[in-house]
């Protein structure tokens, strides 16, 4: 497991850029440079589940570690979702089950500092590294509208 960040500045609030992130309507638009019809079914609250899923209803099932809002979050990541069922039990995902996924926001000269601090495992790195600032940048130009 490699440990990334990726980090961006956005003139806008800390508390808009946070209401984009989580945001029922906003999340799939950022996250869709992931996968098309990207979307979170939770509630965001600290001990919630989190199914991350495509439009495919594949993706990955979750906990939120935790919740300070506008400020921090945190997922630990347990498994994934195939075929609607979850499962935190086999050897691939025993392989990356554990890992981090953090959101900090900081204000910096009247604007936000986001940084995405995350555990990555060797054979999604690649993937991440080029997705994950094309999502940061999406989320960017939604907050500077």
């Amino acid at each position: 497991m490699e440990k990334r960040q990726f980090k961006t500045s956005i003139n806008a609030s800390r508390q808009h850029v946070w209401e984009l992130l989580w945001g029922k309507d906003s999340y799939p638009e950022w996250t869709s440079v992931f996968a098309e019809g990207s979307h979170a079914e939770t509630d965001w609250q600290k001990g919630s589940k989190v199914l991350f899923l495509d439009g495919q209803g594949r993706g990955m099932v979750s906990r939120v570690e935790e919740n300070i809002p506008n400020e921090f979050m945190s997922f630990e990541h347990l498994g994934e979702v195939t075929d609607g069922k979850e499962d935190t039990v086999s050897e691939k995902v025993k392989q990356w089950a554990g890992a981090h996924e953090n959101y900090t926001l900081r204000t910096v000269d009247g604007g936000t500092e986001l940084v995405v601090d995350m555990d990555v495992a060797e054979e999604f790195e690649e993937m991440f590294s080029e997705v994950f600032p094309k999502a940061l940048n999406k989320l960017k130009t939604m907050a500077e509208k």
